[in-house]
C-alpha cells in the first residue's frame, strides 16, 4: 500500500504565478540590436540565464552580460523593471493558490522554483501567494536548478518528508521526470481541475 502524502510540493512559474517572456523581449528589443525572437531565444534557453537562476551571478553582473551580449542602451533600474514585469496571476493560478492554502495546516506545503534572485524578490513583493508556504526553496538560493536531483533532495532533507510521502507538481515534464525517477509523487500540472483529480488520486483531498 502507497505511503500517505506528508509534503504537497508546488511548482512556482505557470502554476501559482503566469509569465510571458516576450512581454521582456519586446520591451528590450526597442533599446537593443536585436529582434524580439531573438531576445525571447536568449532570455528562455540561454547559459548566461541559467547561471542566474543558479546563483552564480548578482544581479548587476547578469545585467552587465546581457547589455554586452544585447546592445540593449538601456540602464540597470529600467532593465529590472522590464526584466520584473513579465509576470501576472490568471483564474486558475488564483484557484491553484486557494487549493494549496486549502492544504496548509493538514499537509506541510512547500515551494520549489527554478528562479533568479530579480525575479523572486519581485515576485514576494507584487503577488501574495506565498503566505501558505511552510517553506520555500528558491534555485539562486540553493546553487543549483531542476531536474539536478540534488534540488529535490534538499527540499526534501529540509521538510521531513521521503519522496514516496511527497506530492509534487510542476508544469515541465522534464522536471516531473526527474522527481519521479528519486521516488516523488509527480505529476505535470495542466490545469487546476487535473491538478485536483491528481491530489485525489494520491489521497489528498482539498477543502473548500
Amino acid at each position: 500500500m502507497p505511503s500517505p502524502i506528508r509534503c504537497v510540493l508546488f511548482d512556482l512559474g505557470r502554476v501559482l504565478i503566469d509569465f510571458d517572456h516576450l512581454i521582456a523581449a519586446r520591451a528590450i528589443a526597442a533599446r537593443s540590436t536585436r529582434s524580439p525572437q531573438e531576445l525571447f531565444d536568449f532570455f528562455f534557453n540561454s547559459a548566461l540565464v541559467m547561471r542566474f537562476e543558479e546563483g552564480a551571478l548578482t544581479p548587476e553582473a547578469f545585467f552587465a552580460q546581457i547589455k554586452r551580449q544585447t546592445g540593449i542602451d538601456i540602464g540597470f533600474r529600467e532593465f529590472v523593471r522590464i526584466w520584473n514585469g513579465i509576470f501576472f496571476m490568471n483564474d486558475h493560478n488564483k484557484r491553484v493558490y486557494q487549493l494549496a492554502k486549502s492544504l496548509r495546516g493538514r499537509y506541510r506545503v512547500g515551494l520549489l522554483s527554478n528562479v533568479n534572485k530579480l525575479h523572486f524578490e519581485y515576485l514576494r513583493t507584487a503577488f501574495p501567494v506565498f503566505d501558505v508556504f511552510d517553506c520555500i526553496f528558491t534555485s539562486y538560493a540553493l546553487g543549483m536548478t531542476k531536474p539536478d536531483p540534488r534540488i529535490y533532495r534538499a527540499a526534501l532533507d529540509a521538510m521531513g518528508s521521503a519522496p514516496q510521502e511527497t506530492f509534487y507538481v510542476d508544469d515541465r515534464a522534464e522536471l516531473i521526470a526527474a522527481a519521479a525517477a528519486l521516488g516523488l509523487r509527480a505529476f505535470v500540472y495542466t490545469g487546476v481541475e487535473q491538478l485536483q483529480r491528481d491530489l485525489l488520486s494520491c489521497g489528498v483531498a482539498p477543502e473548500g
